[in-house]
Order: structure tokens, then C-alpha cells, then sequence
């Protein structure tokens, strides 16, 4: 009993110990990252923002009000809002600001369906690039400048740093928390160490061709996850820009965060099925972005990652002091990960207060991985409770 106790410990240490030691190597990557700079672009490029908006009626409007105040010329943007089953009082608003609205009511409502049905109302070289941005995202007055300096610079693809714009409850304090994490490790640090980014989901900026030709290629909603696997099929570099900001709403209640995640998660599970048998042609093929992408994909979700090595340093020492020492190392160095992540000015007594509420999310995740079947396929919209 001893003997197979001791294989299934050092089992669960070596799957668990490579995830935290990948964080770990793009955590420290992460404080070595400087500010970007780009010389001001030889030329204005001409930029089509798309905004899928599911029954986003309370807050489309002030997102496109703030976007209008770019110091960009405005004869080189055009924003254009696909209105999924919103208000014709609110779809007219937009068009009396100047926006081009596509009214629908898809039977079964996506990101992507939203998505290529914007794109399929333009023609190739309509524009140079395009941006897809959340209905409740908003950005500076220099956010179009900052991207089209570093487009002019060289950039194919370009993530920009999304970031809490509200911090008015414990779970939206742990999803700001969350999210700033992912900027430090899956982007700042592997731009730093020659690997692309990754995507969020908005703020995302793209060929305008490029991405009118993929679009139709999205068949879950997944979307940014899929995009990731077609720029890296495609050796396409994916920039993260730090200091073009889009400022993004923070899921506020537990159950609105475990359904948002349940469905990242499915996504992330299929798209790393779909994927692993790339991974030796892959690195056969020096595509390092893609390899670790698929490395990515295989990883835990933090939050069940920390509970379970938490777990198995008790459990261990409980049983058998000896064998628990690896394990709080692992712990350890799982911390020093983390808080090498967490931007200075996330601590404060807020963080503390939502701290409580960890074991809450991570037991919701915990269940969310026996409900992951088909949720892929489902688009599940995220009320606005701000």
C-alpha cells in the first residue's frame, strides 16, 4: 500500500509541479518588461471598430460616446455595433451619433455569429486593420494612435491591456485580480521571453483582411481561442500593447463569474483536445507559439491549481511529514508566482476583504469541470450589474 501511496504522491506532484513552474518562469519574465515605445506611425491607417453587442442596451451607449473622443482623425475610423435583440430607441441613438448599426436576432446568439456578420458587410481592403471591442469596453483618447504606431512599427497582430474599470464587489476585486494576473504571465511575460501573447477576447486588433478571411472559420464561443490557434498555425506574432488601455467591466455576483467561467473553460478543454495531437508537429516545426499555446491549454484553472497543492502539502503531512516537503516548496513557489504578478496597486484592503471569497470561486470551478460538455457550443451573455 506504502509502495503505490508513494507512486500516486510523486504522480500528482510532477503534473501539478510543471504547471506552477510554468507560471513561475513567466512570472519572474514579467518584472524584466520595460515600457513599449513606438515612433509616431509615417501614416494614419484606416480602422474598422467592431462591437458585438448581445441585449447590451444600458451601457453600448456610453462606450461609443467615449470612442468618438479619439484624437485619432475620425475620416480614419468607422465604428459599426451589431445590435443582437437591443431597442430600436437605442439602435437609432447610435445611428444619430454616427455609427453604423446592424440590427439581428440570431436564433442562437455569438460573438462570433456577430462577428462574421459584421465582416460580411464590407469588402476586402475596405480598411487596414480592425479592432474588436466588448459593448461595455472603454478606452483613452490615445488608444487608436498607440495602435496604429505600433502597426506602423511592424506588429501583424496586437493584444492591448484590458483591465478592471470597477471594483465594487469582493468577486469583481478577484476577477480584476484574475485578469492582471493573465497580463503579467500570458502576455507581459512571454513578450518578454520572444513568445507571443494571448488574446482576451476584446481589445484584440488585427489585420483587416486577415481577419475577414478567418472569421467564418469560428464555430465556438471560444472565438479568441481559436483566432490564437490560426495566428499560430499561421507564424503570425501576437504584440501585447501595456499601455493601450480598454477598460472592461468586472463580473460582479459568484454565479454570473462561475457561469463566465464554466464556458472559458469548456473552450479552453476543447480547444486543447482539438489541438494536442499538433503539439509534435509543432515543435518539429520550431512553432513555439503554437506549442505553448497547446502547453497552455493543458494547464489547471489557478484557482483549483492552489487548492490542490494546498491539499496534497496537508494531506502529506498528515501522513508522512517526509514526503510533504516538495509539496510546500511547490506551495512556496506557487506564492512567489503569483505575487510577482499582482500589480502594486491591486493591494489594499479590498483585496484582503475578497480574499474570503477564494474558496467560494474555487469550489464553483471545481464543479464547473463535470459541466463542461457542449458548453462550448453556447453562448452565455454576462449581465451588466454595474
Amino acid at each position: 500500500m506504502t509502495g503505490f501511496l508513494d507512486i500516486l504522491d510523486l504522480v500528482l506532484f510532477l503534473l501539478l509541479a510543471w504547471q506552477v513552474l510554468y507560471l513561475f518562469v513567466f512570472a519572474i519574465a514579467n518584472l524584466f518588461s520595460g515600457k513599449s515605445y513606438f515612433p509616431t506611425a509615417h501614416r494614419k491607417r484606416r480602422f474598422l471598430i467592431v462591437f458585438p453587442a448581445y441585449k447590451e442596451d444600458s451601457v453600448i451607449i456610453n462606450s461609443v460616446k467615449t470612442f468618438f473622443k479619439q484624437d485619432y482623425s475620425s475620416d480614419f475610423f468607422h465604428l459599426v455595433v451589431v445590435a443582437d435583440q437591443m431597442t430600436e430607441e437605442v439602435c437609432l441613438e447610435l445611428e444619430s451619433l454616427g455609427v453604423y448599426v446592424l440590427r439581428v436576432a440570431f436564433d442562437n446568439s455569438s460573438k462570433a455569429k456577430a462577428m462574421q456578420y459584421a465582416f460580411s458587410k464590407f469588402s476586402e481592403n475596405d480598411y487596414d486593420k480592425a479592432l474588436i471591442l466588448d459593448a461595455d469596453n472603454v478606452v483613452d483618447s490615445d488608444f487608436l494612435d498607440r495602435l496604429n504606431n505600433c502597426f506602423d512599427a511592424g506588429a501583424d497582430a496586437i493584444q492591448a491591456h484590458r483591465k478592471a474599470k470597477n471594483l465594487n464587489t469582493n468577486v469583481a476585486v478577484l476577477d480584476a485580480l484574475s485578469e492582471e494576473i493573465n497580463n503579467s504571465i500570458f502576455r507581459r511575460g512571454h513578450v518578454v521571453l520572444g513568445f507571443s501573447s494571448s488574446l482576451i477576447g476584446s481589445g484584440m486588433a488585427f489585420d483587416f483582411n486577415w481577419i475577414k478571411n478567418h472569421v467564418d472559420l469560428l464555430k465556438t464561443s471560444g472565438e479568441d481561442k481559436e483566432l490564437e490557434a490560426m495566428l499560430f498555425k499561421e507564424h503570425i506574432y501576437l504584440t501585447f500593447l501595456d499601455e493601450a488601455v480598454v477598460y472592461d467591466e468586472k463580473t460582479a455576483k459568484v454565479e454570473t463569474f462561475s457561469n463566465q467561467r464554466r464556458r472559458w473553460l469548456s473552450a479552453q478543454f476543447y480547444s486543447f483536445i482539438s489541438s494536442i495531437k499538433d503539439l509534435p508537429k509543432a515543435l518539429i516545426s520550431r512553432n513555439y507559439d503554437y506549442a505553448d499555446k497547446i502547453i497552455q491549454w493543458a494547464m489547471l484553472p489557478r484557482v483549483i491549481l492552489i487548492g490542490l497543492v494546498f491539499l496534497c502539502s496537508i494531506l502529506t503531512t498528515l501522513y508522512l511529514w517526509s514526503w510533504s516537503v516538495k509539496w510546500w516548496i511547490l506551495i512556496f513557489v506557487l506564492a512567489l508566482s503569483l505575487s510577482f504578478s499582482i500589480p502594486d496597486e491591486l493591494v489594499d484592503k479590498k483585496l484582503r476583504k475578497a480574499f474570503r471569497y477564494i474558496p467560494i470561486l474555487g469550489l464553483k470551478m471545481f464543479f464547473n469541470l463535470f459541466r463542461l460538455k457542449g458548453e462550448n457550443k453556447k453562448f452565455i451573455h454576462t449581465k451588466h450589474e454595474v
